[in-house]
């Protein structure tokens, strides 16, 4: 049997929307845990996938 090598399109594909679907998890869950160190971590879990959505509308495409 022959293995195919599907693995790292599928990665190469979904690794970064994965990672900021984690992150953007962590920071709401952290917003529910309590206050003070929770805060920062929910702000900063919040705030890095928001900024990377506006870093890639801004992006100005070369033809």
């Amino acid at each position: 049997m022959t293995r195919h090598k599907k693995h790292p399109a599928f990665w190469k594909t979904f690794a970064k929307p994965t990672w900021i679907a984690l992150l953007t998890a962590i920071g709401l869950f952290a917003a529910l845990l309590g206050d003070g160190a929770w805060d920062v971590l929910a702000w900063v879990g919040m705030a890095i996938p928001a900024w990377l959505s506006i870093k890639g509308l801004m992006v100005r495409r070369r033809i």
